[in-house]
């Protein structure tokens, strides 16, 4: 079994995160406090649903979560588009960023659809 930060949809996740609070902190405070923080916390729900999931019991539980961290990543791609349209991330930030969460929504829905394959799968 491997471990939580050997998970490809973990690890990616968690460098979305960090690189959306890297372009957000930079933001001046009403960007910050509006958008930014919602932003920051949509992407950083990703990896956080996924570890939650990864630490339940039931595998039904860890779907359920990788479920919830799929809407975060959704939600992320939603904050971004807004952020891009009022002035705060660049088209080409934007275009990075959208890549890697489209990368991870198919790494995502492929670890969702082999949780509970094997005994003890996570």
């Amino acid at each position: 079994m491997l471990k939580l930060e050997e998970l490809d949809v973990y690890r990616m996740a968690m460098e979305i995160g960090e690189r959306v609070w890297a372009i957000a902190d930079g933001w001046n405070f009403f960007a910050k406090d509006t958008v930014g923080k919602q932003l920051v916390r949509a992407a950083d729900s990703i990896a956080a649903n996924i570890a939650e999931g990864y630490g339940r019991y039931h595998y039904k539980e860890n779907k359920l979560f990788c479920y919830y961290a799929r809407g975060s990543l959704m939600e992320t791609k939603t904050w971004l588009q807004k952020a891009t349209h009022r002035g705060f991330i660049s088209d080409q930030d934007l275009d990075g960023i959208a890549t890697e969460l489209d990368i991870l929504h198919f790494k995502l829905n492929a670890y969702i659809k082999s949780i509970g394959q094997r005994p003890n799968d996570h």
